[in-house]
């Protein structure tokens, strides 16, 4: 199972698009999502236009997505999207309701918003990275609660984990995540002020790594339960994240100050993880 979170080697580290474990019967299905995700994603924060014609750009996204599970003709806009996703709607009765999902956060996000609370963040990260997880389990006919709640629980802890290891890129651009309430628990202005010392914020980042470990921990079983090549690309995407996280430990939690990534050589510690999986 494939899930889109903002760590990528290009962009999105975290969808391993098509790739050589998904099944080749379903790697057109993941491309469409993933090509229908990333164009929105860019709408809201790539570039240089003004928030208002962000949001005038995803309501038009919007209306061809309601066009296209309408049964009608899309704009000319964004073609190879927008077909891609009728083949894929058609072939594997696609929900609609995740697709939407997904823009209203696009949406939030074209504002650059600030987050007064942990749980104001959590509904943002249930719109802006489960319904990928979503669609991924509805691709291999896995509909049950418990999948659906482990599911949320990795998309999620990824999209945290992405968060606290970009801060470093996504302050300066004014993309601020982190919580004002769990700033000023820890005594510190909310929103940072700038030039703020990466080691002044690591007990916070400490803290918020601390929860997206708890998280994916309790998603983790969910691997070991989708069959067959699926299951092995979840673990690799689970242990991913947990290695992400050992990287920000490992640099005293200042992600403020650098951006820790994944490399080649990580690739074997990874692949041996995955397979000593047990929960």
């Amino acid at each position: 199972m494939a899930t889109i979170s903002r760590v990528s080697v290009d962009h999105y580290e975290n969808f391993p698009v098509a790739s050589w474990l998904c099944p080749p019967h379903l790697r057109p299905a993941v491309a469409a999502i993933y090509a229908y995700a990333r164009t929105a994603d860019d709408l809201a924060d790539e570039g240089e236009a003004p928030p208002e014609q962000r949001l005038a750009d995803l309501e038009a996204y919007r209306r061809d997505l309601l066009a296209v599970y309408a049964g009608q003709a899309p704009s000319a806009r964004w073609p190879d999207v927008f077909e891609a996703l009728a083949r894929t709607r058609n072939s594997h009765r696609l929900p609609i309701e995740p697709l939407l999902a997904l823009l209203s956060a696009f949406q939030q996000d074209a504002g650059n918003p600030h987050y007064d609370t942990y749980d104001a963040l959590l509904d943002y990260c249930s719109r802006s990275a489960n319904p990928v997880g979503r669609l991924m389990l509805h691709l291999y006919a896995i509909e049950d609660a418990t999948s659906l709640r482990q599911s949320d629980d990795i998309c999620t802890a990824l999209q945290l984990i992405n968060f606290w290891q970009d801060l470093s890129v996504d302050q300066p651009r004014g993309r601020n995540y982190l919580p004002h309430e769990l700033l000023k628990a820890h005594g510190l202005q909310a929103p940072l002020p700038a030039g703020i010392d990466a080691r002044t914020l690591a007990p916070a980042v400490h803290e918020l790594c601390d929860l997206a470990r708890r998280q994916m921990l309790a998603g983790a079983p969910l691997a070991r339960r989708v069959p067959g090549r699926a299951g092995w690309e979840l673990r690799l995407v689970v242990q991913g994240g947990l290695a992400i996280l050992r990287k920000i430990e490992q640099m005293s939690y200042q992600t403020l100050q650098a951006r820790p990534r994944l490399r080649t050589w990580d690739a074997p510690g990874l692949a041996w993880r995955a397979l000593a999986m047990t929960a």
